[in-house]
């Protein structure tokens, strides 16, 4: 190996198989319907600024680890946002608030979900409050400040911005706009879920002829995996081996997954991978993704920033990709995977393989992404 050695050891946490799957497309589909993944589509692809994202080959990396192609869905390009969630929190602002301008929305948020909403509400010319916690960046704050919106830091985690959001939303009649479910809270994390599967439809178009055969999803609280897993079932005739990556230290899925039921984690440290830095699975996604992710890996931060660099010194791709911190652990996971043969073997990773990775964000936090970049 040559972009690989260097005598560094690519690291994961747990691997496992998850012993109740079963992938029913139909089961997948009535928790987001094909109707609702149409409807997101058709009003997506018609906003301004629209344009399909890049779909890159990382055709270095995928000689390197004998792999047929690893193809890399580019989300720094979404808009002006630079993730994949401007997709989401901007079509369920359009479909909960209807063209009525009075509405004020509102969400917690860890930055790019929030950054979606505001940019959405400005859209519409709506009011649009955002409560952030202590440890979001004053970076990705700024961002969502510059859209328009009213940011409010909360003391405490991401949990603690969320209980605000409810606490002061009701107080004030706003209009909750959140990716996350729970009890009596589902129609508007199914909008949010429906909008990212947008991009799964330009992957379908974009792949031409190839089958994808292994897709490696990060999950937080589950949404953009489940959509994708939905997205599958909705536009694919094969089913590909399927894959969800998390930090070690907020592996909810995994843990979810291993006892059949939504498990809480108590967040001791919290990850570099800050979007996925999540403590409990959603809801809605759940229903998907319990019985339809074939395996779970969990990762350590260690080698987030090396990744973001490979990845934007052309390292593994022909042309430079700007990744964030969120972008690498789906690349981490298929090096670490192709390194222990017995992992490889399990995932009949070999050079028949197509590889669908997601690049889900870019700098959305410039400082950051130097900082770990030049380290």
């Amino acid at each position: 190996m040559t972009i690989l050695s260097n005598g560094h050891q690519w690291k994961y946490s747990e691997f496992i198989d998850n012993k109740n799957y079963s992938f029913d497309k139909n089961q997948i589909l009535s928790s987001l319907s094909k109707k609702e993944i149409d409807d997101a589509y058709s009003s997506i692809s018609k906003w301004e600024g629209y344009a399909p994202t890049p779909l890159i080959s990382l055709n270095k990396l995928s000689k390197e680890l004998s792999l047929k192609n690893i193809y890399y869905k580019d989300e720094s390009k979404r808009f002006n946002l630079k993730s994949f969630k401007a997709l989401g929190g901007a079509y369920a602002v359009e479909k909960v608030t209807q063209g009525n301008k009075d509405i004020t929305v509102a969400t917690a948020t860890a930055g790019n979900h929030g950054r979606s909403v505001a940019w959405g509400a400005r859209r519409l010319g709506l009011k649009c409050k955002i409560f952030i916690s202590e440890f979001v960046s004053n970076a990705r704050g700024q961002a969502m400040a510059d859209l328009g919106a009213d940011v409010i830091k909360v003391k405490g985690n991401y949990e603690k911005s969320l209980i605000e959001c409810i606490k002061q939303s009701t107080e004030n009649n706003w209009q909750i706009v959140q990716d996350v479910a729970w009890k009596n809270y589902m129609v508007v994390p199914k909008y949010t879920m429906a909008g990212y599967t947008v991009m799964m439809k330009e992957i379908i178009d974009q792949i031409k002829n190839e089958e994808i055969t292994h897709i490696i999803l990060q999950a937080g609280v589950g949404g953009m995996a489940g959509a994708m897993i939905a997205g599958i079932a909705r536009y694919l005739d094969n089913i590909p081996v399927t894959l969800v990556v998390e930090p070690d230290s907020a592996a909810c899925v995994m843990e979810s997954i291993k006892t059949g039921r939504i498990e809480k984690i108590d967040i001791k440290r919290e990850s570099l991978m800050g979007g996925m830095s999540c403590g409990e699975v959603s809801l809605v996604p759940w229903e998907i993704l319990k019985n339809s992710v074939k395996h779970c890996i969990s990762l350590p931060d260690d080698d987030i920033a090396k990744t973001m660099k490979l990845l934007g010194n052309s390292n593994f791709s022909e042309e430079k990709i700007i990744a964030g911190e969120n972008s690498a652990p789906g690349v981490i996971s298929l090096i670490t995977s192709c390194e222990d043969q017995n992992i490889k073997e399990n995932l009949h990773l070999d050079e028949k393989s197509n590889v669908l990775v997601i690049g889900c964000e870019g700098d959305t936090d410039k400082e950051m992404y130097k900082k770990l970049i030049n380290q």
